[in-house]
């Protein structure tokens, strides 16, 4: 166990146990981590080492409500996550330049604000890897659309969008990567979320809340919940749920995308894929704590049960972890979800140029221009430092070093 962590907040309110040293956070995250830990509803608080300043709720923070649930402690990206799999690909495998392999990449998925043309045939995609749970899972989009009409009244004229950003990747710090392990077996990931109707959702429920009596008088508004036991609730929870649902079958058909564009990239080699691993790191779950049945939230963390595997990125350059949960009940089951920014994108892009970002990311095919400057590595914390701070939550399964990135 890490001797180190956890340490108690002090001045929190409800128990607040961090895998971080209180004078290695900023200021203005550990207020809001009280601000957090002093609300009626908080039964306990539990920050990963990635911490950082967010709306309402801290990035990196994973909260145990008793009967409550604040839209702002999941954020507007809901259901944002990660997926990987690995390939029977190795290294020696790979061509010298693969400039042309990330352009196949980025015709196949759109990145940024870009939608595909029309909603992804998905009948037509091949699963990542054969057998009947991975291709339904891939195919079975259209309970996710015949429950569309019962989502807040406000997104029902976003339908044909929403079609059309299922299997996008958006922009910020979401990615598609190429990795080696340690091994030199390829991986391939990416990370993604719910896309515009989820930020959509999410900003609505968040305005419900924030008009409701009970919040009227809190110290932050941006920390409004819903009560269990009342129509925004279960409305609010019933909106989150299928986001998470699109946002997971997104990330399934961004990585079927993917896959299919490596198939043809090694026409001459039959390429195996395991199954993928698919997980979030911003959603709601009803979780035993305690003895207690509590409404967990997620903010920038993972769920790190016994046995469950995840993956925990750096920045573009860095590389990642695929890791393996130990079911540490003193963290409520959970690992952090990345490395974690140090800085704010407005800061990085005053403190590094293009020729600082060439450098970070030497040996890697990227972007290298303006407009990402503020994904540079050095803008996010150290994730092998990150990982070393929780070695009492996950065990490491692989190491993975980044040679392409496809940044939004």
């Amino acid at each position: 166990m890490h001797a180190e962590f956890p340490v108690p907040l002090p001045g929190a309110k409800a128990p607040t146990l961090m895998w971080a040293h209180p004078h290695d956070v900023d200021q203005q995250a550990l207020q809001q981590l009280r601000t957090i830990a002093a609300l009626p509803w908080v039964e306990g608080v539990r920050v990963m080492p990635d911490v950082h300043l967010g709306k309402g709720a801290t990035v990196g923070s994973v909260i145990a409500m008793r009967d409550a649930v604040s839209p702002n402690a999941v954020g507007v990206d809901i259901g944002c996550g990660m997926i990987g799999v690995r390939t029977s690909l190795t290294a020696s495998d790979l061509p010298d330049d693969l400039g042309p392999l990330r352009s196949a990449f980025e015709r196949a998925v759109p990145v940024g604000f870009h939608s595909h043309g029309s909603a992804v045939d998905v009948s037509r995609l091949r699963p990542v890897r054969s057998g009947p749970a991975s291709a339904a899972f891939v195919s079975g989009t259209a309970s996710l659309w015949g429950r569309f009409s019962t989502l807040h009244g406000g997104v029902q004229q976003l339908e044909a969008r929403a079609r059309k950003q299922l299997g996008t990747l958006g922009g910020g710090n979401h990615f598609i990567e190429l990795c080696t392990d340690q091994d030199d077996q390829v991986w391939l990931q990416l990370h993604s979320g719910s896309r515009n109707i989820g930020k959509e959702l999410a900003e609505r429920h968040v305005s419900i809340a924030k008009g409701l009596d009970h919040n009227l008088t809190l110290p932050d508004r941006d920390l409004a919940v819903f009560l269990a036991g009342t129509p925004q609730m279960d409305a609010y929870l019933t909106d989150l749920r299928w986001a998470q649902e699109y946002a997971a079958r997104s990330r399934a058909v961004m990585m079927a995308l993917v896959v299919d564009e490596v198939r043809k990239a090694f026409a001459g080699v039959v390429v195996e894929f395991d199954e993928a691993v698919n997980v979030h790191h911003n959603y709601v779950a009803v979780e035993q704590i305690g003895g207690a049945e509590l409404i967990v939230t997620r903010k920038g963390a993972i769920r790190a049960g016994l046995g469950d595997l995840g993956l925990i990125p750096g920045s573009m350059g860095t590389g990642s972890y695929i890791v393996r949960g130990l079911g540490n009940d003193a963290s409520f089951q959970s690992a952090s979800h990345g490395a974690g920014r140090r800085m704010s994108r407005t800061r990085a892009k005053k403190e590094f140029t293009t020729d600082d970002l060439a450098a970070q990311t030497s040996g890697v095919e990227c972007r290298k221009d303006a407009g990402v400057v503020d994904e540079i590595p050095a803008a996010y914390k150290d994730l092998d430092a990150v990982i070393a701070a929780q070695s009492d939550l996950v065990e490491v399964v692989a190491r993975l070093r980044t040679l392409l990135c496809v940044k939004g």
